[in-house]
């Protein structure tokens, strides 16, 4: 990993992505997000503070554990002045992930069990299937698929009835 001198305040956006390990077309992606911003030169280069590094690891680290960019970014610009995020920041806004984690596992858990009932049946009924339908309440009483029953015709407005 390329090391960059102390004395060094802003980088490139080929330091950034050398330092950081993220690739030059994702730092560009992230500032469109709003994630990470940097000031352009009078050549119209990008120009990023150090504390980029910090931001596009909290980024990058967030995105593993499978938190969407946008959560991301309402995090990071609901930090005082839009700071940089330290370790405290972290372990206060994964207290706050956790259980949507915990959903998405729940979830993931339940639609692994199914996957083979499903493909078995080979139905994927909108009503009954779990991949199809997940949460369904009357899977519970019915199996199989079934149809929408069709609903009566009204009458149209200028012909008699009966």
């Amino acid at each position: 990993m390329p090391q960059i001198p102390q004395t060094l305040q802003e980088l490139s956006v080929g330091q950034l992505s050398a330092r950081s390990g993220a690739a030059v077309s994702a730092l560009h992606f992230y500032e469109s997000k709003g994630l990470i911003t940097s000031r352009r030169t009078s050549g119209n280069q990008r120009r990023y503070s150090r504390d980029a590094l910090r931001r596009v690891a909290f980024v990058r680290a967030a995105q593993r554990v499978g938190i969407p960019l946008a959560t991301i970014r309402d995090a990071l610009a609901a930090l005082p002045e839009e700071r940089t995020p330290t370790r405290e920041d972290w372990a206060h806004l994964s207290e706050g992930w956790r259980q949507e984690l915990e959903e998405r596992i729940k979830q993931l858990h339940r639609l692994r069990d199914h996957l083979a009932d499903c493909i078995g049946c080979g139905c994927l009924s909108l009503e009954t299937c779990v991949l199809s339908n997940p949460d369904d309440v009357s899977g519970e009483r019915i199996t199989g698929s079934r149809l929408m029953p069709e609903r009566k015709k009204e009458p149209e407005a200028d012909q008699e009835c009966c």
